[in-house]
């Protein structure tokens, strides 16, 4: 190989290098980008606690967020093993915050899901439980222990 050659390889290994760092951050703010905004799991307009469940449990969707961090990943990955990045601490720190937003995220779904399946049957529980009320609006119990008396 000539001098020329070599040096070409170096400046398109920089290029491709540069280009892959790009498509790491690009990948990396899509995936912030996909996360559902912090008013969006605050505020609610459900009139019951149902209904906040429900709207709280869609709100914790990271799907295209995941996919994007996927993205981010992989380029990644693969600059690191070509040795490609000089300085790639900043991209490392940024897809372990991602991830753990990500985790944090799922997490809460799936604890908001249990609750939503959990409540309606307390309520049902609830309703249930204690004396039985009459048609009148008395409470069965409460006649009975009138009428032992």
């Amino acid at each position: 190989m000539s001098q020329a050659t070599l040096g070409d390889d170096e400046e398109l290994f920089g290029e491709a290098a540069n280009e892959m760092r790009e498509d790491v951050e690009a990948s990396l703010e899509e995936a912030w980008a996909a996360l559902p905004a912090a008013d969006d799991i605050w505020e609610t307009d459900a009139d019951n606690v149902l209904g906040v469940l429900n709207g709280l449990n869609s709100a914790l969707d990271a799907g295209d967020a995941e996919d994007s961090l996927r993205d981010a990943k992989k380029w990644f990955t693969m600059g690191q093993r070509a040795d490609a990045f000089d300085d790639a601490d900043d991209l490392e720190e940024e897809i372990e915050a991602l991830e753990e937003a990500i985790t944090d995220i799922s997490e809460a779904g799936e604890q908001v899901g249990e609750l939503t399946s959990t409540i309606p049957a307390l309520r049902g529980t609830l309703q249930d439980a204690g004396p039985e009320e009459t048609t009148d609006g008395t409470d069965d119990d409460a006649e009975d222990d009138a009428d032992e008396e």
